[in-house]
């Protein structure tokens, strides 16, 4: 029964941090003069306009990690037209910082506040999950942020993630399933910064 109820606890934090997550890249780009978020009614932490059937219910049941509706914009509505993609872009991964950093800090004070041993491994959690929701949407490989951010400072980078974008989910999936790559890099970047932040490791 225990298991059963921290699952749902992942995957309702899984929930909470990917939509704040493409809030963010919505409201960033509302901000600079972009109102097609705002237009789809995707400017909401309601989940429901968010739901991706396969990325948002059927990843988190089975792998403990998923994604939401990306939210859409239009970059040629930005009032700047030479860092507002890269603002956009990067205000995903961004916010997941934001929130690993506030739960991460409350964790490594917890003692202060004289926290709960089981509201101490939620807040681990929340901290480690969205580390790995930033690091993860870095990887510069189309649909991720990275390859936006990659093309924003560099863009003639753009028409290299063009060449193979409708590719990029497949070589996504490889890279995720088929190969070390996540070992290699973005769990030891996860545990480096949730013992910078906490001072603690996982």
């Amino acid at each position: 029964m225990n298991q059963v109820i921290d699952s749902v606890f992942r995957i309702l934090i899984l929930l909470f941090s990917i939509i704040v997550h493409e809030v963010s890249h919505g409201a960033t780009a509302y901000a600079l003069g972009d109102d097609t978020a705002k237009n789809e009614g995707r400017l909401t932490l309601n989940p429901l306009p968010h739901i991706d059937p396969v990325g948002t219910i059927l990843l988190p049941l089975f792998i403990g990690f998923g994604w939401a509706k990306p939210v859409p914009y239009n970059p040629y509505n930005l009032r700047n037209q030479k860092w507002g993609p890269f603002l956009v872009g990067i205000a995903g991964p961004a916010s997941n910082i934001i929130i690993a950093v506030i739960f991460g800090l409350l964790f490594r004070f917890s003692d202060i506040f004289s926290l709960p041993e089981k509201f101490l491994t939620i807040i681990a959690s929340i901290t480690i999950l969205n580390l790995g929701l930033a690091l993860f949407n870095l990887i510069p490989i189309p649909p991720l942020d990275g390859s936006k951010i990659f093309s924003a400072i560099y863009p003639r980078g753009l028409m290299f993630f063009e060449s193979f974008g409708s590719y990029g989910f497949m070589i996504l999936l490889v890279i995720v399933f088929f190969t070390p790559f996540l070992d290699w890099t973005i769990l030891p970047a996860m545990n480096y910064l949730f013992r910078l932040i906490t001072g603690a490791g996982f």
